[in-house]
């Protein structure tokens, strides 16, 4: 039941912040897209947005496949991980993250986001055990 929930309000807030990079916080997501990246802002923030909205609605709607899309928001999480590293380094001011303790207290929470998809999705639970959780 925990892990049902768990699944379900990561996936929901996948599924907002996708949004989010599509409409309403879109210059925002833009600002942390690190200079080193040779591909257009914008199209990083789309594209990515579009990930998330696929990855948060799948792991609300298709239960059945909560391993696979666990696994896949854990290693969504572990590749966007340089851009908040990037942020960091580079001093970046987005999302009220406007101190460089602020944003080297948010590199602590992409694990936590790992663990959270990977516990959630069951990814890391024998599959005979999965089953029954």
């Amino acid at each position: 039941m925990l892990r049902t929930l768990a699944r379900i309000v990561l996936g929901s807030l996948m599924t907002a912040a996708g949004t989010a990079h599509l409409t309403v916080l879109r210059e925002e997501f833009q600002a942390q897209v690190p200079d080193w990246v040779p591909v257009d802002d914008d199209a990083v923030v789309l594209g990515s947005g579009v990930v998330e909205i696929a990855l948060g609605s799948a792991f609300v709607l298709l239960p059945r496949h909560q391993r696979l899309v666990g696994g896949l928001l854990a290693a969504f999480y572990v590749a966007i991980f340089p851009g908040n590293v990037a942020q960091y380094v580079e001093q970046t001011d987005a999302f009220g993250l406007d101190t460089d303790r602020a944003r080297f207290l948010r590199l602590f929470f992409q694990p936590v986001l790992v663990a959270w998809a990977l516990w959630a999705g069951r990814t890391l639970t024998k599959r005979e055990h999965a089953d029954r959780d």
